[in-house]
């Protein structure tokens, strides 16, 4: 970049602080932290840091930035183009009520959504506990023994499903998975697209019609079935199993309420989505997926699950059990790539729960169900329809000629009703579903829409229908199992009640509201309040995924923008927005790679080679996508080993599909010889993957396409403002250069696509109500907030680590002695000297008021420290005061001026039942325990439980109540 254009654009920065628009980055004053390192412009900066032949020319062709006003306005005319339509069309999506209590209180409240993951547990005690909620309630509902803390989306559940039930099968000869042909249509293209990957068979059939066979290891059964139809599934389950088939169920939880649990018919894994218990339609998503199995399968089951353990002081407290984050330990052994799932939607669904209770959630049930037999008592007279007999919960099939029914879903279409057809079947299929929000006007307009004017006559008026409708179902498929009896399910009935009862949780956390959350690798930065509005307006939330994409515009041209600014910072030519979380988008771009070399008829590159400094998931995407992995070591300076790569390289060449890194590295660092290993790859016929988990380093300095990258995906929930959600909902759309362009996911819903991909996901935007903030964010920030953004963010690193480096080293170093935005500090002499490892540490900046750093990743025993672009100097100058005062309590200890067995770091985090107890007798006093630094005191915050103990929690699990 020449020094004329830097100039210009340090007038257009100093012009945007000017414009009172909150852009994260562009606030803080960086002239004194610019100093501190010998600079005195950020054009020094960035030369001095960022690599020559890394650093991009190209004139970015994005907006210039908009000020809130001006943003929420045009987001607002983009939402004015998504008609409204009040979809009674099912296809797993449902409309329902949500509280304006848990609007308020938990999806818009920072408190729920600006968390991180609950890997430090003694500080996240509130939503491990809303999760161990949710995962109770999945547990009994299903009626298994055991459930996690959700999953992505239903029809990517059922993928884990059939994955579990190859695990637990345990018969590796078995390559067929069985899945009825009344599953979901986007379930049945994403068994599919999953399957192929791995070499497998998915046979789709009527499970009636059709013999069980040896060669399946598992299968997946629809309840109710996506016609509505129910059935007795138990004659057919204990068939199977006698076979040693192991069978798994896709749900509707509303239904279980009502119905005989798939856990009373022998299933072994049962899986849906809680979307209607609390959230809208969302357009697709975020929703949370759940997972229920036996507890002999406990160590098998994908994502993480919540356990109850005890702290030091015998107290009940909650943790993440069992390794959860275990495809991180793992790696190519891991049975996932999951890492973050729906934390925040599993939360809303935990308290609709509570909220409703049993006997709520079962007269919701019982509505729905009353409502589906009124219409079909009404169309039922009309000779010109065939109402399925049923059994059913809440979904008609109606079926008539197929002029018919185009006709009345165009004239339902014109009356703002959408209503539901399977593409597998043929178009005289009319689908209709109905919810808790449907009212007498929905209905008559229904009626009306296929009786056309005959609703007034006498027989078929909506007061005499109510009298003479009675429930229909089967006995035997009543449920007779109770659920939901434990305390915590009956004491919330009233708004006040539960919404003190989340302040409670919520008070337990730590989220960004307190301070500076450093995790390395994680991007846990502020996002601006104005940024959040839009997702909940009604043209984001309410659409159907499957609405014809005509009826979406404001969606399509809000998607069409982002692609255009995406492929501008990335260099790619086109990307596709179906992944719903990081590891989701690793798997669509492997996917890609693995059938663009199928295509040229190079099926055998089936390698993917994986420096180990990469994030875990890497490894167990590349084997999802069906890929062999190498993992290359690193050298003592962070890079990729030279000597190790050029043995790679000769030994499997021929058979090189695709080198996996992440750039900047996850050392930290800017290596310098990354161009010249993506030439490697390229010579000798693969292609290279490209984690943009670290893309927040380089928005507007580096393109990683230019770079010689040809497929990555992007972490909107690290890079893009979305904000963590303490564990999710996140999105991972996948970019690629145009001759990959065409293998990237593909999805039924989508009729203008013509990838050659399968559905990764259950609708063809994935989380696509979260896009509105990515698209606010980046109008707020303009084609040069962007870069300043990423310099900010490596700005602070770098005066983070030089502030920490003469106490805790500084492992890995780029070009001239500078890191990216992150760094890698060196705790491990202290185990020695002191006694003391890295989660000792953690868990002492609880008492001064911090979240912990990554612990022992990227490099065993390190901290890993990435202070993001939002935080002030004065911030960052806090959390360099407490590690630095840790180090002085480090050297007292190795130095015997602290007992090595009775000091702060040994027994924090201080809780305050700890200190105010009537009997101190620790070596050191209280004020130390506690408030370590006279500004602690000034904004304490009290972790809610004493230091968890991990291995009780593993020796004796207990995941639900």
């Amino acid at each position: 970049m020449q020094s004329g254009s830097q100039s210009s654009s340090s007038c257009a920065w100093e012009a945007l602080s000017l414009s009172g628009t909150p852009i994260p980055g562009l606030e803080t004053d960086v002239l004194p932290l610019l100093e501190a390192l010998g600079f005195s412009s950020l054009a020094q900066f960035e030369e001095a840091v960022i690599p020559a032949e890394v650093r991009t020319r190209h004139v970015f062709l994005l907006p210039q930035p908009l000020t809130e006003d001006q943003a929420k306005e045009r987001i607002g005319q983009l939402a004015a183009q998504n008609r409204p339509f009040r979809s009674l069309a099912g296809l797993g999506y449902r409309h329902c009520q949500m509280p304006e209590w848990l609007r308020r209180h938990v999806w818009e409240n920072i408190y729920w959504y600006s968390p991180y993951t609950p890997y430090q547990a003694e500080i996240s005690q509130g939503r491990l506990e809303a999760l161990f909620i949710f995962q109770t309630f999945v547990a009994e509902l299903t009626h298994m023994e055991v459930a996690n803390a959700s999953l992505l989306d239903e029809a990517s559940a059922s993928a884990e499903a059939m994955l579990f039930c190859y695990r637990i099968a345990q018969d590796p000869r078995r390559k067929q998975f069985f899945a009825s042909s009344e599953c979901l249509p986007q379930t049945l293209a994403v068994l599919q697209n999953r399957a192929e990957a791995l070499s497998w068979e998915v046979v789709i059939d009527d499970p009636f019609r059709t013999r069980l066979r040896e060669e399946w290891f598992g299968a997946l059964l629809p309840y109710p079935t996506v016609r509505g139809t129910i059935f007795d599934y138990r004659p057919w389950v204990q068939e199977a199993q006698k076979k040693g088939i192991r069978v798994g169920f896709a749900c509707d939880p509303l239904a279980l309420t009502i119905l005989l649990p798939p856990g009373a018919m022998g299933a072994d894994v049962v899986v849906g989505t809680t979307q209607r218990l609390g959230l809208p339609l969302f357009y697709g998503g975020p929703h949370a997926a759940f997972f229920s199995t036996r507890r002999a399968f406990l160590r098998s089951v994908p994502g993480r699950i919540v356990g109850l353990s005890r702290d030091l002081f015998g107290n009940p407290a909650f943790r993440l059990a069992l390794q959860t984050r275990e495809q991180h330990i793992r790696r190519e052994k891991a049975t996932s790539n999951i890492c973050t799932a729906q934390v925040l939607p599993a939360i809303a669904t935990a308290f609709y729960v509570l909220y409703h209770g049993r006997e709520g959630l079962q007269k919701l049930a019982r509505k729905c169900h009353l409502l589906a037999r009124v219409v079909a008592r009404a169309i039922g007279k009309d000779p010109r329809y065939r109402v399925d007999p049923g059994p059913y919960f809440d979904t008609l099939a109606i079926t008539t000629t197929p002029e018919r029914a185009e006709h009345v879903r165009k004239h339902a279409f014109d009356r703002g009703l959408f209503l539901g057809q399977r593409e597998t079947r043929e178009t005289g299929e009319i689908l209709v579903a109905f919810d808790e929000t449907v009212d007498t006007g929905v209905l008559e307009t229904l009626l009306d829409v296929f009786l056309e004017g005959n609703l007034e006559r006498d027989a078929w008026k909506l007061p005499r229908l109510w009298e003479e409708v009675t429930e229909d179902l089967p006995a035997e498929l009543l449920r007779k199992e109770s659920f939901c009896e434990q305390a915590i399910f009956r004491q919330y009935r009233t708004e006040a009640q539960l919404v003190r009862y989340i302040h409670s949780l919520a008070q337990k956390d730590y989220s960004l509201v307190h301070g500076l959350i450093p995790l390395g690798s994680c991007t846990m930065k502020w996002t601006p309040a104005a940024c959040l509005v839009a997702s909940r307006w009604e043209g984001f939330a309410t659409p159907h995924p499957a609405i014809p994409l005509d009826w979406q515009e404001g969606y399509q041209e809000l998607v069409a923008e982002l692609e255009h600014w995406l492929c501008e910072l990335t260099g790619f030519s086109s990307f596709t927005f179906q992944p719903n979380a990081g590891s989701q988008g690793e798997l669509a771009g492997l996917l890609a790679i693995r059938r663009y070399h199928e295509h040229r008829g190079e099926s055998h590159r089936k390698l993917c080679l994986i420096p180990d400094s990469a994030h875990g998931t890497n490894f167990a995407s590349a084997r999802l996508a069906g890929f062999d992995v190498v993992t290359l070591p690193s050298d003592k300076r962070g890079c990729l080993d030279r000597e190790a790569w050029k043995q790679a390289i000769a030994q499997y060449g021929e058979k090189l599909g695709a080198l996996m890194v992440t750039y900047p590295t996850t050392h930290g660092i800017f290596e310098e010889s990354m161009t010249r290993l993506v030439q490697d790859v390229h010579e000798h016929g693969g292609l290279v993957y490209w984690d943009g988990a670290n893309m927040n380093a380089i928005l507007g300095l580096c393109r990683p396409a230019e770079l010689g990258m040809d497929v990555g995906q992007l972490n909107l929930h690290k890079t893009f403002g979305i904000p963590h959600g303490g564990g999710g909902p996140g999105a991972g759309p996948v970019g690629a250069i145009a001759h990959v362009a065409p293998y990237l996911p593909s999805h039924p819903w989508d009729r203008r696509s013509d990838r050659k991909g399968g559905a990764l996901v259950s609708s063809p935007l994935g989380n696509a109500s979260l896009l509105p903030i990515v698209w606010v964010y980046l109008s707020l920030l303009g084609k040069e907030g962007v870069r300043k953004v990423s310099l900010t963010a490596i700005l602070h690193a770098n005066y983070v680590a030089s502030r920490l480096d003469p106490y805790f080293p500084v492992l890995f170093r780029g070009p001239g002695g500078w890191v990216a935005h992150e760094c890698v500090l060196d705790v491990r002499p202290w185990r020695e000297a002191a006694g003391v490892g890295p989660e000792d540490i953690a868990r002492r900046l609880m008492d001064y008021g911090f979240h912990a750093p990554t612990i022992s990743w990227p490099v065993p025993g390190a901290l890993m420290i990435e202070p993001t672009e939002t935080e002030t100097k004065e911030e960052l100058d806090r959390f360099c005061e407490a590690m630095i005062s840790i180090h002085t309590e480090l050297v007292e200890i190795a130095q015997g001026k602290l007992d090595r067995e009775d000091h702060p770091l040994r027994w924090a985090p201080h809780t305050a039942a700890m200190v105010t107890q009537e009997r101190w007798e620790h070596s050191y006093d209280r004020k130390r325990g506690a408030f370590p630094l006279p500004w602690v005191a000034l904004r304490k915050f009290w972790p809610a439980v004493g230091r968890i103990d991990h291995v009780y929690g593993d020796r004796f699990p207990v995941v639900r109540w």
